[in-house]
């Protein structure tokens, strides 16, 4: 808990200098504990054991960057920066470890010392280390200094996105906001002025000028709607006369935190997740109220499996962040995969509640029931997020889609199709809506050609889907076309090796072509799959009795009997004989 991180740092700084003999050998259950937890992106066990292993052998270096690393992505800058002093001590700096000590200086406003580490060669990356000059200089009073720097970094090819935003911020901060808002109304300076970070901080410049209809306008035209509150709140004080204040970089700690952040979503996709969040976490602990950081931080521990961590990170979006309703649905969305199912739909019926009027949030429960197979509660959630959503938009075909399966699974087609339909008019290109319309097509052994054309343009527009392969496969095999569907078959079989479905139908197309004993194999690899029960019931037949014996029980018509009703309908091309 944060009111016990000074602490931690303590013991740990103090576990680094104690003269324990041996090495990491003499604890090599927590040295090997240390390294499987960082391994599987496990930061809080990493920090644990790393800890641990360090008291074994602290001057191991490399436990030592493994503690840095786990401390950051917990959020316990303190204890890295304990870690990273005594890396130093030993003449032994990493990347993470230089990290750690540019954010504990500027955490604690130590611009000197920043300076004087990149005046030494303490380098993290060109980059970084330009942008943390320019601000330290501003640190120190110096804006000239910190102008010129920015200046180089603008005039470097590549590079004057970030140093024209970081100059104009800095401008910002020491009150020259003609000057920042002529670099932010630069057309040619980069792209910051259309994300939502650089279009705040110009209706803020803007205002601070005495130009609320401008603002109001630069507003106006990048967002439209009431759902976010930052924005509505924004948008009526100006409207009433009143001045913003100036909040986006306030002085040069918020500044060093600005610039974690914008290398974050600058690595963000480009580089790993486990990287990425260390700039992340750094940003939102030198500037906890950066809620943009926080959402950041929280995706991020999400996709590296860290629910626990992403749960706490989202929770630190207060209401009035705009942030807030993004951060309770991925709170919601952590809970669920952290098997914390209930507690994840509380989070997200309170929302439904606080927010009744809108269509995302309704959208997101329907969303969190319907991966729980609670199907009519899911049809209930989706009724409301449709009714809330207004006249249907393009945008809004997956609402109709969500929908459609769930009264598709509680079988009542008179309400699905209408809306596969409608998700279908939205959207022609959706992949998955022409799948699922198609495939059930296909099941209900209605509208066969139709089906098949919907499921071949999926295939078009989603060429490496297994499922969607699958898909076609079956349709080819349910109109009797069995040498046809075999490669589209074996094809969605090495693309979802494990699915069960999928391998059922390898095995009733290797039946049908003639091959029975791979056709018995793959039926009992599916089983192995888990099945569902009525599923593995009918497999389990088909190896007993054979396929040609199942249909026959179930009333359907034989293999032989399909293909040559196909035959029959599909009218054979002429051929030229001259």
């Amino acid at each position: 808990m944060p009111a016990f991180r000074p602490l931690v740092a303590t013991a740990l700084a103090l576990a680094l200098m104690m003269p324990v003999p041996g090495r990491a050998e003499e604890d090599a259950g927590a040295y090997l504990a240390a390294r499987v937890a960082g391994s599987n992106d496990d930061y809080r066990q990493a920090a644990i054991w790393f800890t641990r292993a360090l008291i074994a052998d602290p001057g191991n270096t490399v436990l030592m960057d493994g503690a840095i690393t786990a401390q950051i992505a917990t959020g316990n800058l303190e204890a890295a920066v304990a870690v990273a002093e005594r890396m130093r001590a030993v003449d032994a700096d990493t990347q993470v470890a230089l990290l750690a000590l540019v954010a504990g200086k500027a955490q604690k406003g130590d611009f000197a010392g920043l300076l004087a580490d990149i005046d030494a060669g303490k380098s993290v990356g060109k980059l970084m280390d330009n942008l943390s000059r320019a601000w330290a200089e501003l640190g120190q009073g110096k804006m000239s200094e910190a102008g010129e720097e920015f200046d180089r970094l603008i005039a470097a090819p590549g590079m004057k996105f970030f140093g024209a935003y970081h100059k104009a911020l800095a401008l910002a901060s020491v009150g020259d906001f003609e000057g920042a808002e002529a670099i932010m109304a630069d057309p040619t300076a980069g792209g910051f002025q259309t994300q939502r970070r650089g279009i705040i901080a110009r209706v803020q410049m803007l205002s601070q000028l005495e130009r609320n209809e401008d603002a109001l306008a630069a507003l106006n035209a990048a967002f439209t709607g009431d759902a976010d509150p930052t924005i509505v709140d924004m948008r009526a004080r100006l409207a009433a006369g009143e001045t913003l204040p100036w909040t986006m970089a306030r002085n040069a700690t918020d500044g060093m935190a600005e610039v974690f952040y914008t290398l974050a979503a600058a690595l963000n996709d480009e580089a790993d997740d486990s990287y990425t969040l260390l700039y992340a976490r750094i940003a939102a602990t030198l500037r906890p109220d950066h809620g943009e950081a926080l959402l950041l931080t929280g995706a991020l521990l999400e996709d590296l499996g860290q629910y626990d961590l992403a749960v706490e990170t989202y929770a630190r979006i207060a209401p009035a962040d705009s942030g807030y309703l993004v951060a309770e649905i991925g709170r919601a969305r952590a809970l669920q995969s952290a098997d914390k199912t209930e507690a994840a739909l509380e989070v997200l019926r309170a929302l439904s509640r606080s927010h009744d009027t809108l269509a995302t949030v309704h959208l997101a429960l329907g969303d969190a029931l319907r991966r729980e197979e609670r199907w009519e509660e899911a049809a209930s959630a989706y009724d409301a997020a449709i009714s809330r959503a207004g006249p249907p938009k393009p945008e809004q075909w997956a609402i109709y889609y969500s929908r459609a399966i769930a009264n598709e699974r509680l079988k009542r087609w008179d309400k699905a199709e209408p809306d596969f339909r409608q998700a279908l008019a939205l959207n022609p290109d959706q992949p998955q809506v022409l799948n699922y319309l198609g495939y059930s097509y296909l099941e209900k052994n209605t509208n066969l050609d139709e089906a098949l054309t919907m499921i071949e343009r999926a295939v078009k527009l989603s060429p490496d889907s297994g499922y969607i392969l699958d898909s076609l496969a079956w349709g080819l095999f349910r109109l009797g076309r069995y040498d046809e569907a075999l490669a589209p078959m074996e094809k969605a079989s090495l693309l979802e090796p494990v699915d069960p479905v999928v391998t059922d139908h390898l095995g009733d197309v290797y039946w049908a072509t003639g091959r029975q004993m791979e056709a018995r194999f793959q039926w009992r690899r599916a089983l192995s799959f888990d099945p569902e029960e009525t599923e593995a019931t009918r497999i389990r037949q088909k190896l007993d009795i054979g396929l040609d014996a199942v249909l026959t029980a179930e009333g359907a018509p034989s293999l032989q009997e399909v293909a040559a009703t196909e035959a029959a309908r599909v009218p054979v091309p002429a051929t030229n004989d001259n």
